[in-house]
Order: C-alpha cells, then sequence, then structure tokens
C-alpha cells in the first residue's frame, strides 16, 4: 500500500473544516444530504482503512502468515505501513466498531420506544394536542411519524406563529429527519473526526424544515419571529424522563433545537441559491477517498501475491 492509503482520513479533516461553510452556503436539502452521505462514505473509508492498515500487521504474524503461504519478510520490507501503526490502526478499528455498535443501540432503542409511543397516543391523526403547561412540540419516529404539540406551546404562539410551527413540524415527519441525524451520528461515533459533520446535519435539518414552513407560510420574517419564540419558551421545559421521552426528544432535536440564532438570521436573509461548484468540489473530495481506499485494497492484494511468490 501507497502512502494515500491516509488521503481518506486527510480529507475527513477537511470534511469537518468544511462543514459549517457547506451548511450556510448550499440549500439545506441539498447540504442535508451531502453532509449526511458524506458522514458515511467517510466514515466507511476511514474504517476500510485502518482495517487494511491493521491486516498489514495480522499478515506479518508467521502462524496467520502460513496460512496464506506468505512471506512475512517480504511484506515487512515492502509495505509502507510500519508495524506499530499496523498495531494501532487495528486498536481504533475496534474502538470505532465498538463506538458505532453502541450508538446504533442506543439509537435504535429509542426509535423503538419513541415508535411504540407514537402508537399509544390517541386518535388517528399525524398532529396530537397534548394538555401540558410546558411549551413544547417534537415530532416522534415511526411510520408514520406523529407530531406532538402541547397546550402550553399553541398559548405561546399567535395564529400565524402556530401554522409556522405545524409546518416546522410536519417537514420533519414528511421526510424522516430523524434517520438523518441517525446515519451522520453513526458515521460520527465510528469516525469522532466527523462530529463536527453530524452537528451540522443536526442544523440543517432544522434549516431545511424552517424554510419549507417560510415557503408555505410565505413569510420569512414571521416565521424567524415563531422560531425563536418557540425555542424561547420552550428552553425551560424540563426532560422527564432521561430514559424515554427525553431520549425521544434528542432524536429529532437534541435537547433543544440546533443553534436558534444561527437560525433565525438565515431566515431573515433570502434564501440560499444553489452553489454547483462548491458542491461538485465537496464530492470530488468525497469520490477520492472512496477511490484512494479502493486503490489500498487492490495494492494490498497485489502485495500478498507478491509476498507467495517470495515465500
Amino acid at each position: 500500500m501507497h502512502l494515500l492509503v491516509y488521503l481518506p482520513l486527510v480529507v475527513t479533516v477537511l470534511a469537518a473544516l468544511a462543514a459549517r461553510t457547506l451548511s450556510d452556503r448550499l440549500p439545506p436539502v441539498t447540504a442535508t444530504w451531502l453532509l449526511t452521505g458524506s458522514a458515511v462514505v467517510l466514515a466507511a473509508t476511514t474504517g476500510a482503512v485502518l482495517g487494511l492498515l491493521a491486516l498489514t500487521a495480522l499478515i506479518q504474524v508467521p502462524m496467520i502468515a502460513a496460512t496464506g503461504d506468505w512471506s512475512a519478510r517480504f511484506i515487512s520490507q515492502h509495505d509502507p505501513a510500519s508495524l506499530p501503526v499496523a498495531i494501532l490502526a487495528g486498536g481504533a478499528l475496534t474502538v470505532a466498531a465498538t463506538a458505532a455498535a453502541r450508538t446504533l443501540w442506543r439509537r435504535g432503542r429509542a426509535i423503538a420506544v419513541a415508535h411504540r409511543h407514537a402508537r399509544e397516543l390517541p386518535g388517528n391523526g399525524k398532529v396530537v394536542i397534548a394538555e401540558d403547561e410546558a411549551p413544547d412540540a417534537y415530532t416522534l419516529p415511526g411510520v408514520p411519524c406523529r407530531i406532538v404539540v402541547t397546550t402550553g406551546m399553541l398559548r405561546v404562539l399567535s395564529r400565524p406563529e402556530q401554522r409556522v410551527l405545524l409546518a416546522h413540524e410536519r417537514a420533519h415527519a414528511a421526510w424522516y429527519h430523524y434517520l438523518f441525524t441517525t446515519a451522520a451520528r453513526l458515521a460520527a461515533a465510528a469516525n469522532p473526526l466527523l462530529r463536527p459533520v453530524a452537528a451540522e446535519v443536526g442544523y440543517t435539518v432544522e434549516r431545511w424544515a424552517d424554510e419549507r414552513a417560510a415557503a408555505l407560510t410565505g413569510d420569512r420574517k414571521v416565521t424567524a419571529h415563531a422560531i425563536a419564540r418557540a425555542a424561547l419558551a420552550a428552553k425551560e421545559t424540563p426532560v422527564r424522563d432521561p430514559d424515554a421521552l427525553g431520549v425521544i426528544g434528542a432524536l429529532a432535536r437534541g435537547k433543544r433545537p440546533g443553534p436558534v440564532p444561527r437560525r433565525v438570521a438565515a431566515l431573515l436573509r433570502p434564501a440560499p441559491r444553489h452553489n454547483a461548484l462548491l458542491l461538485l468540489v465537496a464530492l470530488a473530495l468525497v469520490g477520492v477517498a472512496g477511490v484512494s481506499a479502493l486503490a489500498a485494497a487492490r495494492d494490498l492484494h497485489a502485495l500478498l501475491e507478491l509476498a507467495q511468490g517470495g515465500h
């Protein structure tokens, strides 16, 4: 394997640095798909690279080399990855796999709890009005998603602002935004360098819902005002059960909706336009990471074939 095996790690760092710029300059729908897809691809490619590096350590073990009739000495002489680096990669891969499995378990459990809670809500409609003085509104994952709005939240908002809130939550439900945040958080669990990307996905799904609400209501200023008012009202709402409903709320909005001042400021500006050049550059870098991982796998395969001849 050549030094390009490390390129996916470099691209991951670039993605983390560029995530906020992409979320600010691209339309929220485009940014959400781009950031989520990039996070998944980069997590997979960096995991593959760690696996390839770890494999170079394993095949230098005499017992393992003997099973494939490989020359461990030939491999150690011709592969640029030193044995300590390969061992370190194996340890990192183990930690990453464990973290991803733990996150998948917790996230899957939370979605199952949310789905069960959604089915137990009264009525058959998508929107459920809960008798609760605490101002709150959220979308429960499931098929279909259901929206819960408390009477306390409705009292805080005017009629136009209520329409904004419902349009916002309907966008979360219609496009299953919890799937984007789940995929991004799994990727970040597997590769902690992607945490800024996952955080921006949480922001862009909120912006996606904001823009959808603004388009449906036809008033960006009222939408911004409603988002700010709802967020301020919900700020002091306590999390009642961290093992159930608290986890449900975290699925779509962390513990509270994403950076509200950024969202309000974005709504007070014209909607962002498509930037084809920025999008193409981002896609090209992710593509380069994928190609370099495939090239590293090809080089390792060639090395093993040569090691058989050098045995």
